[in-house]
């Protein structure tokens, strides 16, 4: 996911594998298993944002927030923002019982209907 996101990404730009890495001073060979998933993506803020520096990705874009949500996934985290976020946090298992195609409980119904009745 974010491996192929980063290099179909950097060909677009006609950035090369090496001229990337040598902007991103690391090593090629071990570049080349993160974008082919073999190795998770890099967390660090700092080597985040130099790889949205060298690719020009705007901080305040879509692209921005996508390429951070798939760093974190294929590391098997979830997305800083979601963390902090109590309410988000206490939505998670329902979500997670829903992707698998089970049922919430009827309280967890009734909470749903009602926030979205709220509108918060």
């Amino acid at each position: 996911m974010f491996g192929e996101f980063i290099k179909s990404f950097r060909l677009s730009k006609d950035i090369g594998l090496r001229e990337f890495c040598r902007k991103l001073e690391i090593d090629a060979s071990n570049w080349s298993k993160v974008e082919r998933g073999f190795l998770p993506p890099p967390q660090d803020d700092e080597k985040l944002d130099k790889i949205v520096q060298i690719l020009g990705i705007d901080k305040n874009s879509e692209t921005y927030t996508e390429l951070r949500d798939k760093a974190a996934i294929d590391a098997g985290i979830l997305p800083k923002d979601l963390l902090s976020d109590q309410e988000t946090l206490n939505s998670l298992p329902m979500l997670f019982r829903t992707v698998r195609s089970e049922k919430p409980t009827p309280q967890e119904l009734e909470k749903l209907i009602n926030k979205i009745r709220s509108g918060s």
